[in-house]
């Protein structure tokens, strides 16, 4: 269950970093509170999932699975570059991703 609880909290990590594109740095209403319920949210399942998992290795999923959304958003929603560079680094991330689960969690 930690686990099902780490990655809606990592997927509420990439809605608010994109939110923070459509707030327009906290400047649009709706977006804004969309923004922070998505922080809150996310983090608040990051501290359950923390419960059972090593910090270390829930922290380090978090990040990976919402640096890794926001990317690939930002290149299908802001056209931002979708380098072969860039693609080969998000699949190293999801490497390290798949590799924390495998070698660190419970």
């Amino acid at each position: 269950m930690a686990w099902i609880l780490l990655f809606v909290a990592g997927l509420l990590e990439v809605g608010w970093a994109i939110g923070l594109k459509y707030s327009e740095g906290f400047t649009r209403p709706i977006p804004t509170v969309l923004t922070v319920l998505c922080m809150v949210a996310s983090m608040g399942l990051l501290g359950l999932a923390a419960r059972t998992l090593p910090i270390g290795t829930a922290y380090g999923v978090w990040v990976g699975v919402g640096a890794v959304g926001a990317a690939i958003l930002g290149v299908v929603l802001f056209h931002e570059p979708a380098s072969a560079a860039r693609m080969g680094f998000m699949a190293l991330l999801v490497v390290a991703i798949v590799g924390l689960k495998v070698t660190g969690g419970h």
